[in-house]
């Protein structure tokens, strides 16, 4: 059995800081020199440089600059579109950058740049405005290319190849590795937890996170019954109208699934690595097996004859 995810995953924490607006950066007008009696305005523009409001950097400088700041960081992002938010009080600069087809940052050049997924920013936003509709947030990705949150989602449980229809998705947390796990909801399913790992993606079937101690939001108990009704499909308890289920765990000799049976003897599944089943056990009989079948209410032992055993 794979290490439990959820006793892995800790709460999404992320660095806050305040931005001072890019025009509260300017001098004001009023804290430029006066004119003297006498002295012409020629002669007062020649004052030093570091004297005069300096011109706002032209879109083409921004994306530049978030660029190359980017590049400074192991996210192969080519940026397609950046906004100058602000300063910190630290005096590093904030930017929003879309990157594309893919999720876009909040980018704070820090040594190294820091990034945060715009996709982390708008979840951890939500979960604060649901327990709290006045909870402040701080900055939030607002490129347009950067809103579509549900849209890169769709698009990483493709990329880990879950075979569904995919029609709701979250962030779960980080995993024990900083990973982020996404819950995916399937329209036609259970769901799963995906987690990308390099350019590499893992997918977690729901029977097996709930099996693990974790939670799916987007996948029913009925669900999970009905996937397991299909991996008997074949076997000796394909008539077994599976109406709960259950993942027991995994040993050098297959994956084990309960089976309980509307109407009939609960099951033991015993499968291969390809979900193929290699036995089936009745819950009758199969106390032996992975401490016995725990959906289906075993037969009651029979009474001893009177004068002890036969």
């Amino acid at each position: 059995m794979k290490s439990r995810l959820a006793a892995a995953l800790a709460a999404l924490l992320f660095t806050a800081f305040t931005i001072s607006p890019v025009a509260a950066q300017q001098r004001d007008a009023n804290d430029r020199p006066e004119v003297r009696e006498g002295q012409t305005r020629a002669a007062a523009s020649r004052q030093p440089a570091r004297q005069r409001t300096p011109p706002a950097p032209t879109p083409e400088q921004i994306l530049a600059a978030a660029q190359e700041q980017i590049n400074l960081t192991t996210t192969a992002c080519q940026v397609s579109e950046a906004k100058l938010l602000g300063k910190t009080a630290t005096n590093t600069t904030i930017y929003e950058v879309a990157c594309g087809a893919a999720p876009g940052y909040i980018l704070e050049t820090k040594t190294p740049p820091e990034l945060t997924s715009c996709l982390v920013l708008a979840h951890s936003a939500a979960t604060a405005r649901s327990a709290n509709p006045a909870a402040e947030v701080g900055p939030q990705c607002s490129i347009a290319a950067n809103t579509d949150t549900q849209k890169f989602m769709r698009q990483y449980a493709a990329d880990a190849g879950v075979p569904c229809a995919v029609d709701q998705t979250t962030i779960r947390g980080r995993s024990s590795d900083g990973g982020i796990v996404y819950e995916i909801g399937c329209s036609d399913g259970p769901g799963y937890w995906i987690k990308q790992n390099g350019t590499a993606w893992t997918k977690t079937p729901c029977i097996q996170v709930v099996a693990e101690r974790g939670v799916c939001d987007f996948t029913t108990s009925a669900e999970n019954a009905a996937f397991v009704k299909t991996l008997l499909a074949g076997s000796e308890a394909s008539s077994c109208n599976v109406t709960e289920a259950r993942l027991m765990g995994q040993n050098a000799n297959g994956v084990f699934y309960e089976a309980k049976c509307d109407g009939a003897d609960g099951v033991i599944a015993r499968l291969n690595t390809e979900n193929v089943v290699q036995q089936i056990y009745p819950c009758a009989t199969a106390q032996q097996i992975g401490g016995g079948c725990k959906l289906t209410t075993a037969p009651a032992a029979a009474p001893t004859p009177n004068g002890g055993r036969p």
